[in-house]
């Protein structure tokens, strides 16, 4: 399992780097938007931050735009690069192209079809929009079960994405998640529970330790 930053800012991929136990950074068209600035620029900062994998969406909509805009992402990103790549008609041929050249993850799968084509194809992530699946569709971590019986047995692991809270991140683990993205205040939310708080000032308030 791994968690990963999901972020373009480079402020806080400097404080997911010091957490130590955050894995790698997921981008997307709008967390890039959302960087001082331009893409390139903001990709050659992020990839010094992160010993793992650095997600780059596809923007390009038709299949040698798409090609031609993977080749510029590795370009920058080097073997770190994990293409996310949508899961339409084109985006499963971008996969099938390059996924023995460029890791490739298939995104905004909403059904466990998309994630048996994703396999097909070659992805090694599947990408469920959880929260955002559970307002389009009903029921997001029923998407992620879904998917998870699927790819039973494959080389293609699901990402869990659009997180919103500590609980449906667990959820999504317990349905069968092998790995989680998420921005930078649930990376701490997941960190802090009052209970734990509570109980290590009890500790501290009757207890005695070593004193560097």
């Amino acid at each position: 399992m791994a968690i990963y930053l999901d972020s373009a800012l480079i402020a806080e991929a400097e404080v997911a780097y010091q957490m130590g136990w955050v894995k790698g950074i997921t981008t997307n068209p709008t967390l890039l938007a959302k960087s001082d600035l331009p893409p390139e620029q903001t990709l050659s900062k992020l990839v010094r931050l992160t010993n793992g994998p650095l997600f780059y969406q596809l923007t390009a909509s038709d299949y040698s735009g798409m090609i031609a805009e993977a080749r510029a992402a590795f370009e920058i990103i080097g073997n770190q690069t994990v293409l996310k790549v949508p899961g339409t008609r084109t985006g499963f041929e971008v996969v099938a192209k390059l996924a023995r050249d460029i890791t490739c993850s298939v995104t905004a799968i909403y059904s466990p079809a998309q994630a048996a084509v994703a396999k097909e194809a070659g992805a090694k992530y599947a990408i469920a929009y959880v929260n955002r699946a559970t307002k389009l569709l009903g029921d997001g971590i029923a998407l992620v079960r879904d998917m998870a019986e699927v790819l039973a047995g494959s080389n293609t692991e699901i990402l869990a994405a659009s997180l919103k809270s500590p609980e449906e991140v667990a959820a999504s683990l317990q349905a069968g998640a092998h790995h989680l993205t998420l921005p930078l205040a649930m990376l701490h939310a997941v960190t802090t529970h009052e209970l734990s708080e509570q109980t290590v000032a009890e500790f501290n308030a009757k207890g005695i330790g070593l004193k560097g």
